[in-house]
């Protein structure tokens, strides 16, 4: 007879508290590992939303989408906070066991850039930190192939009798998504009559909370490499804090911001 289900076995608990192993002797390592070891889970949890989100939004099924959404946002509000708890780590307790990051970086994340991927801010150039045949390079090839959430959208505005060009409409989704006036004119339709779209009126304002918690997310992890390693370069040769501010000047859905210096 098996054993009843019990707290520790339903969570694998016994896996899970075995998963972290510090490889120095610093008191701020386990830290460190806790810190990214959940951010990790709650981006499968933001892959696992965002993917039911987009098929519910193809398929014109738009109020059910918006609870995933609303839940994708209030995951981003709590692993903003955790660079809070992060932050508590002064620049001596870090490099005391830096050393022993090796090459490691946040840039070889596959589960963040499939996030991006999934909102639409497509770049081919991540796929190169992972070795072709692994899982994550396919995670993340297959997420590059897909169209985005946004490409969604963007249909469903289309079978919604707003007018949008063939080229946006049948784009390269592997591409960079292009900001379109067509694109912003469709959206600003939707926000001069929000009584007549309201359906594309919420999931747009769904889309922008994403966006927003997005950048308030890169903002804060930002200023908390600033404060622990200033302007040094981050591990395996990345640019730090340099790049990180100019990952501030990216929009997931470009035309819903701009459009509001129109309405």
């Amino acid at each position: 007879m098996s054993e009843p289900m019990s707290y520790a076995r339903y969570l694998a608990l016994d896996e899970l508290l075995s998963a972290q192993r510090p490889l120095s002797d610093c008191h701020d390592e386990l830290l460190f590992i806790v810190i990214h070891q959940n951010k990790e889970l709650w981006l499968k949890e933001i892959i696992h939303e965002v993917t039911l989100a987009r098929a519910l939004v193809a398929s014109g099924d738009l109020e059910p989408a918006y609870k995933a959404l609303a839940r994708v946002s209030r995951i981003q509000m709590i692993m903003t906070l955790s660079w809070d708890v992060l932050a508590t780590m002064t620049p001596a307790d870090y490099l005391s066991f830096r050393d022993k990051l090796g090459p490691s970086s946040g840039f070889q994340s596959h589960q963040f850039r499939t996030v991006e991927y999934l909102l639409g801010l497509k770049d081919a150039q991540f796929l190169r930190f992972h070795a072709p045949g692994s899982a994550a390079h396919a995670q993340l090839a297959q997420a590059l192939g897909e169209p985005s959430l946004y490409d969604a959208a963007l249909a469903e505005l289309a079978r919604s009798g707003l007018d949008l060009p063939a080229s946006v409409l049948g784009r390269d989704v592997t591409e960079p998504y292009q900001p379109s006036e067509a694109v912003e004119a469709a959206w600003l339709a939707v926000y001069r009559e929000p009584e007549r779209y309201w359906a594309l009126y919420q999931l747009a304002e769904k889309l922008v909370d994403l966006d927003d918690a997005l950048l308030t997310w890169r903002h804060k992890h930002m200023l908390t490499v600033e404060r622990i390693i200033g302007g040094r370069p981050g591990t395996g040769g990345t640019e730090g804090s340099g790049y990180l501010a100019r990952t501030l000047q990216r929009r997931c859905f470009p035309e819903l911001w701009s459009l509001r210096t129109k309405l």
